[in-house]
């Protein structure tokens, strides 16, 4: 499949089930805010997802260079956007970013921090979750029933974004899934809603310290990349989940969690190879029972 000229349209579709860019096209920001967004640079975010995406796969690269990648894929509005000079032209080319570069991998692209943020500004309960779902497979539990939503109105405008939600966190009903979810979010903080690096939110200055569920603490977008490149096998169990939840048309259930093990097995005597998780999957009786049915 890899090789198929059908890859790209596979690249897009999974890419778009998996990582929300169809979002994308729903997500419109505040123009009083971000006044340079526009449709060319929505449709830049996920062109360089999509690029970076099939990249890893065809290359043949472990997953986690979705993470740590040393590269991306612009054009000159994309570069425009994250401030990188001398790229020139509306065709998207690979390029190797330097050492001090905040770009790179999923979390410092446009497209993951948009549709992981709200119209005039970041969340980090929604950049938090969509690292919980989508990178570790560790999805939190849904609210409880009538817990309302941070009401904004009745919140100073002057506080950060981390002092509403130490706020909205005082209900102990919404501290115990916030506990869980806002410290990812807030090492993601230095990137604001259209995925710009900035080093302030207004007036104060970004305050990126953060932590994951098992206690790690962060500093900031590196620390986040660093411990979530340690667990490839994380990873790699979440991909196969989201490509069998593709490949099959339906979730993931109980029974089929020992394929994706087998599946996941495979693939880390090959590094983790995001092409290997694919070839693993295709190999595997879940997907055979199921072409043989179809």
């Amino acid at each position: 499949m890899i090789d198929d000229s059908k890859f790209s349209a596979f690249v897009e579709n999974f890419s778009g089930q998996w990582l929300y860019l169809r979002n994308l096209e729903s997500f419109v920001p505040d123009a009083r805010a971000y006044p340079n967004f526009d449709d060319n640079l929505r449709q830049a975010f996920k062109r360089e997802t999509e690029e970076f995406v099939g990249s890893v796969i065809r290359e043949r690269l472990p997953v986690q260079t979705l993470i740590d990648a040393n590269f991306t894929f612009l054009n000159e509005r994309l570069a425009k956007h994250y401030d990188i000079p001398g790229i020139f032209g509306s065709q998207f080319r690979k390029i190797q970013l330097p050492t001090d570069s905040q770009r790179g991998g999923l979390l410092r692209h446009g497209s993951i921090l948009s549709v992981s943020s709200y119209a005039n500004r970041t969340s980090p309960v929604l950049r938090g979750k969509w690292v919980l779902e989508n990178l570790l497979g560790t999805p939190p539990p849904p609210p409880p029933e009538n817990v309302p939503d941070l009401d904004e109105a009745q919140i100073s405008q002057n506080l950060s974004v981390r002092e509403r939600l130490r706020i909205h966190r005082e209900s102990e009903s919404c501290a115990s899934c916030h506990r869980l979810i806002d410290p990812i979010g807030f090492a993601m903080q230095h990137f604001d809603a259209i995925g710009r690096w900035r080093d302030l939110e207004g007036e104060l200055v970004i305050d990126s310290t953060g932590g994951l569920p098992d206690g790690s603490e962060l500093s900031g977008i590196d620390d986040l990349e660093d411990h979530l490149s340690q667990r490839p096998d994380l990873l790699a169990y979440c991909i196969a989940e989201k490509l069998v939840t593709y490949a099959l048309g339906r979730g993931v259930e109980p029974s089929d969690a020992r394929y994706i093990r087998e599946i996941v097995s495979r693939a880390a005597e090959q590094n983790y190879k995001f092409s290997a998780i694919i070839e693993s999957l295709v190999l595997s009786p879940i997907f055979q029972m199921r072409m043989s049915k179809s």
